[in-house]
């Protein structure tokens, strides 16, 4: 017996809940944890009197703006430029850096997780279907997601850089910093702006809006996408003159619908945005006709999902927000930095309803099956989104006569998808609003992402099959 019972080694049993064993079956409670520790360090450095240029930031204030950054959101109660000193601001920055980085993260390896906990014959289908993640190695999928990161951001860093500081006359010491800290948010699709306007000035500008743009849309398409694409770029390299039509045929069914996906999307956004605020004096009116495009574009890019805006969105017109709270409830890749159901969750859906119009038995793309496990998925995640988007609309709604209908779902959508767009209202809303946004932030950055994993880790098949029923529907 040990002299000191009760400093005796203590072997945690394998059952327990913080057995490593335990942990591994559980990813989702460890990713969850790890996420609330980030959002709880964070909400404690910017409550300290060294992050804020005034008062002390009050505990919803710090909550709101760390759950925020940590997941890639960009609302924000109060104005980052302001009320934040440089140490605030930094600390903003490693959340957001820390956030994306362990979405793209936390997205590759649950796929890893996912294909490895599936048989042999499942598993084969699911590597060519997501060949990134599909039997290669941890290490890998880090360093990859690490080496994507760190160049798309250098880059933007760079040339906003460049462009700050020989256009703006800012002196090079802040024209960095503002180019680090806003590639840092593009590329993790956050939204943060170190200027009060955020990109209004620059609502013209090419140079600084098409990289903010790129970055958006290189981390929206996820890392998935982004390391089979790069690994093709490789190959086609070593081979003597494939067509670009065979080329195309070897890219997996995820990446042909993500990236056909998003380019409808920003196309059909562009264009939309032109029609819908082309003569608004708020918005689009005063600029000439290049502007305007521009501005259309990078409108279309930002509900992908990220919060920066270079034009007045208090200012537009009721059909561009529900246009916009579209676009944000569907946003971009899995796997990436950007929030929303996706837009291969979207592609699954409408293409298992033409199916069901057209009478066929099966849904079909590219003369591939989609499974029905994968349609009831996909229509699980839409239908949680909806409701995690309906009853907080309803319950502020009812609470205040201060904010339209069209301005409180515009700010619940953002929250959930985790976009950060904003009519204005966030921080005129009393603090349990905003605590009820902070906990959408919280459930759009972690909730698609670990609730398809955990819908498909817990697809299994039975033995025996229960008799049908007949519902009328319609």
């Amino acid at each position: 017996m040990h002299p000191i019972p009760w400093l005796r080694p203590h072997r945690v049993p394998a059952n327990s809940p913080a057995s490593p064993a335990s942990l591994r079956r559980r990813p989702a409670q460890v990713v969850t944890l790890a996420f609330l520790a980030t959002i709880a360090t964070g909400t404690a450095l910017l409550s300290l009197p060294i992050s804020a240029t005034g008062r002390n930031a009050s505990f919803v204030e710090a909550l709101f703006t760390a759950t925020s950054a940590t997941c890639v959101t960009g609302l924000a109660v109060v104005d980052t430029e302001t009320f934040w000193t440089p140490f605030g601001q930094v600390v903003i920055l490693l959340l957001i850096q820390v956030g994306g980085f362990g979405v793209m993260t936390l997205a590759s390896l649950l796929g890893l997780l996912l294909t490895r906990r599936l048989g042999l014959s499942t598993r084969l289908v699911a590597t060519e279907s997501t060949r990134s993640v599909g039997m290669g190695d941890v290490r890998r999928v880090l360093l990859g997601v690490l080496r994507f990161t760190v160049v798309t951001e250098l880059v933007v860093a760079t040339v906003l850089t460049a462009r700050f500081a020989a256009a703006y006359d800012e002196p090079l010491g802040h024209a960095v910093w503002s180019g680090v800290f806003h590639a840092v948010s593009a590329f993790n699709n956050a939204g943060f702006s170190i200027y009060s306007q955020n990109l209004l000035p620059f609502v013209a500008d090419p140079w600084v809006c098409l990289p903010i743009c790129a970055a958006i849309i290189i981390g929206g398409l996820g890392f998935p996408v982004l390391l089979e694409l790069w690994r093709l770029h490789r190959t086609r390299r070593t081979e003597e003159g494939p067509t670009d039509l065979a080329r195309l045929s070897r890219w997996s069914v995820h990446t042909r619908l993500t990236v056909l996906m998003t380019a409808v999307l920003l196309v059909v956004g562009t264009v939309f945005f032109l029609a819908a605020e082309w003569r608004n004096p708020g918005t689009f009116g005063p600029l000439d006709p290049p502007a305007k495009v521009l501005a259309a574009f990078t409108q279309a890019v930002m509900p992908r999902t990220a919060g920066f805006n270079s034009v007045d969105l208090s200012q537009a017109n009721n059909g561009t927000w529900f246009f916009t709270d579209m676009l944000m409830f569907v946003g971009a890749g899995s796997g990436g930095t950007a929030g929303g159901i996706k837009v291969t969750t979207f592609a699954v859906l409408a293409v298992a309803i033409w199916s069901e119009l057209r009478g066929d038995p099966d849904a079909t793309l590219w003369d591939r099956r989609l499974t029905p496990s994968t349609q009831r998925q996909a229509l699980t995640v839409a239908l949680v989104g909806v409701a995690a988007v309906v009853l907080p609309t309803l319950a502020i709604t009812l609470s205040t006569s201060l904010f339209t209908l069209d301005q409180v779902l515009y700010e619940v959508i953002s929250a959930f998808s985790t976009t950060g767009l904003s009519t204005g209202i966030t921080a005129d809303m009393q603090p349990w609003h905003q605590l009820v946004l902070v906990a959408l932030m919280f459930l759009g950055r972690l909730g698609p992402i670990t609730l398809g994993t955990g819908l498909a880790m817990r697809d299994r098949q039975r033995l025996y099959r229960r008799p049908e029923a007949a519902v009328v529907i319609g």
